[in-house]
């Protein structure tokens, strides 16, 4: 909270300066440059302070036996459809601009990664509770506030 805060404190006189019509677009541009970084960083499987996500915790395979069908596991990165636009949005109007997660359940997903919470498996009855890594999906890196900084700098 307190980059937040930093933030509004460093960028509210010039931003009190523009009409409402400016903020608007400034607000937008601003809400669309996150939301793709914020894709980006989620794509590239990192923490906004640059560390590498936990891995999933590897499954546990049946053996392989002759006949048998072999049961498929997870492959691909995490989150692959979390980040999409359908999903991750930008939103934004003269006075904010804020980038999340717009469904129900994909924001439950979300919230239970990005603190680290427990949570069940899957919904069948009597599934299996897990305390989950924390990884931030959404989140303010040192780029992306130089890059907001820059952008209302230019348009003063």
């Amino acid at each position: 909270m307190a980059d937040f805060e930093d933030l509004e404190r460093n960028v509210g006189e010039l931003l009190a300066r523009l009409d409402a019509g400016a903020r608007r677009r400034l607000t937008r541009e601003i809400a669309v440059g996150l939301r793709r970084s914020q894709s980006a960083r989620i794509a590239s499987q990192r923490n906004p302070d640059g560390s590498a996500y936990e891995p999933r915790k590897a499954a546990d395979r049946p053996r392989d036996r002759r006949g048998a069908i072999r049961r498929r596991t997870k492959s691909g990165p995490m989150f692959r459809r979390l980040r999409l636009t359908r999903y991750l949005r930008a939103e934004s109007d003269p006075s904010q601009a804020s980038v999340g997660f717009a469904a129900a359940a994909v924001t439950r997903i979300a919230r239970v990664h990005q603190l680290g919470l427990r949570d069940r498996v899957s919904r069948r009855p009597g599934a299996p509770e897990v305390t989950y890594p924390r990884r931030e999906l959404v989140g303010f890196t040192a780029e992306e506030d130089a890059w907001i900084l820059d952008i209302i700098l230019a348009r003063r």
